[in-house]
């Protein structure tokens, strides 16, 4: 299957406009008050996204209160949180939306369409699986209904979020957020813009939203999804952290001259350009991959992640750097950019795990 990697005249619109409403919404002295407040997210923000705007349910189909597009302009407006480290629920419940929409449950899918925060609980470092998680179990309570016992750790926007589909006991379950049983614990992390939170259920009453090989097909197509959409993130990540470099390179003068002009500096900067450059191909290819269903999604979302990862801390590692002093200090945006970039760098699985799946998938013999 041929894939564009373009962006159309109507992600570009999208772009400028949801860059107009960060700019504006989420400057980077906002993002960081709202990091330090014990809120674990900006409630306002999150509103213009999900509720005025409607760009949370920008891949739900319109029948169901969605605007009926895909993954790829999902993935540009992800672009732009990234951009703007934009400390709202937006990745985790998108991945929950894609998941909800391959298996078709309409009235989750309104209600998220509505502004709800969904997020599925798994720990933030690991990619979906069907065999379920380790510390749940499903028992059943007398009128046959599905209970829930055990932990998961460090999930990420499950603070927020007023459901959360749980894998477990290679099935998976949707569990309203104030459930009796259900305690949400908050984990230091190191990225305060995407807060993690503990799971512990005792006796949680759930509703089964499908078992077996359908269960399993839905958290592969959400792994393939999260994986393809961080990448995306990352990449606007690394591309504010270069283009911000730039223009301080630019502005700052030593020895009668920018810095910029320094060989040296010179060198950095156009390797790191490259970096960008290969890592927009692939987050695009990744995006475009899953939107269209193509066969090779899988491959694409791990080679992105294999990429993107490592190129946003490089990129976040080299902007704190570049900008000398002030670089290190809490009153500069920096430090955002490298904690979000550390901690996405092992979100949905590592680099090393996305090289092993690509391995596995090329068929290759481990040396």
């Amino acid at each position: 299957m041929t894939l564009d990697l373009r962006y159309t005249e109507e992600q570009e619109q999208l772009r400028d406009s949801v860059r107009a409403m960060l700019t504006d919404h989420a400057p980077w002295a906002r993002v960081l008050k709202v990091a330090e407040s014990p809120e674990p997210d900006d409630a306002d923000l999150w509103r213009l996204l999900s509720v005025e705007t409607g760009l949370v349910a920008l891949a739900v189909p319109e029948h169901l209160g969605g605007a009926g597009a895909t993954v790829a302009e999902t993935a540009v407006v992800l672009e732009e949180l990234g951009r703007a480290v934009a400390p709202v629920p937006y990745l985790g419940t998108t991945v929950a939306a894609h998941l909800l929409v391959h298996l078709g449950e309409s009235d989750l899918l309104r209600e998220l369409a509505g502004g709800e925060v969904m997020a599925l609980a798994l720990p933030f470092d690991v990619g979906p699986t069907g065999s379920g998680l380790p510390g749940v179990e499903v028992s059943t309570a007398p009128d046959g209904s599905p209970l829930l016992n055990g932990t998961v750790s460090s999930v990420a926007d499950g603070l927020r979020a007023r459901v959360l589909l749980v894998p477990a006991g290679g099935a998976l379950f949707a569990v309203e957020a104030d459930a009796a049983g259900l305690r949400r614990s908050p984990v230091v992390s190191l990225d305060e813009t995407r807060p993690l939170c503990d799971l512990a259920m005792w006796n949680v009453p759930a509703r089964l939203l499908a078992a077996g090989d359908r269960a399993a097909a839905a958290l592969d197509a959400a792994a393939v999804a999260g994986a393809a959409l961080l990448a995306s993130e990352q990449l606007g990540l690394a591309q504010w952290c270069l283009d911000t470099t730039v223009a301080h390179l630019k502005a700052r003068y030593q020895f009668g001259r920018p810095v910029g002009s320094f060989q040296a500096l010179k060198h950095r900067l156009a390797d790191l350009w490259v970096e960008l450059v290969q890592a927009r191909a692939v987050a695009r290819h990744a995006a475009a991959a899953v939107a269209q269903g193509d066969p090779d999604a899988r491959l694409a979302a791990s080679l992105a992640q294999a990429h993107c990862g490592p190129v946003a801390v490089r990129a976040a590692e080299e902007c704190v750097q570049m900008h000398g002093g002030i670089g290190f200090t809490w009153e500069h945006p920096a430090h955002l950019y490298l904690k979000r970039a550390k901690s996405a760098a092992v979100a949905y699985g590592t680099a090393a795990h996305h090289r092993a799946v690509l391995a596995t998938l090329a068929d290759l013999a481990p040396a």
